[in-house]
């Protein structure tokens, strides 16, 4: 294949799924600036290895496993920097948050006390719109063993939404 026509697969393949690789990348890091980053990286990999992509209706699933190891890779060449917490200032908000802002972050704080066996599956479907057979294929499992880990997730997060209310009422004495 010619220069101008892998440019022009490569935009095709990857034109449409831009916005679900960056959210994929978000939710594996959980860093803007880092998701922008392995994307990035991820995408120059994508295109070094084109050929190697031989059936371009699985270019999803390739593309987000590329990712992933892309972000993997990020943890091992680099070390965490440490910060010394006494030096840093913590920004003030003058404005209280909003309701919907607070329960978005606390259902973003359960979500990531998911094990990443459930928490993975889970953000691939709902945060990124992969369906069960892609999933499936993403992470190498079967299509009952995702819905399974679906399953599971969903039980985990209702248990952990439940949790809070449950404490309220037995410090109030209510059973």
């Amino acid at each position: 294949m010619g220069m101008t026509s892998d440019h022009q697969r490569f935009e095709t393949l990857v034109g449409a799924l831009l916005p679900q690789l960056y959210r994929y990348a978000y939710w594996l890091s959980r860093n803007r600036s880092l998701a922008e980053d392995v994307v990035q990286e991820a995408l120059i990999r994508a295109w070094k290895s084109l050929d190697s992509l031989r059936d371009d209706s699985k270019a999803k699933s390739w593309l987000f496993t590329i990712i992933r190891r892309e972000h993997a890779r990020h943890y091992e060449k680099r070390r965490l920097e440490c910060v010394d917490i006494d030096t840093v200032e913590v920004a003030e908000t003058e404005h209280s948050p909003v309701e919907a802002d607070a329960e978005l972050d606390d259902l973003r704080r359960m979500v990531s006390r998911l094990d990443v066996a459930y928490r993975e599956p889970l953000v691939l479907q709902v945060v990124v719109g992969c369906s069960c057979d892609e999933i499936a294929e993403l992470m190498d499992l079967t299509r009952a063993a995702v819905l399974t880990r679906l399953f599971r997730a969903r039980q985990q997060l209702m248990k952990m939404a439940d949790a809070p209310a449950e404490a309220k009422r037995s410090q109030n004495g209510m059973p």
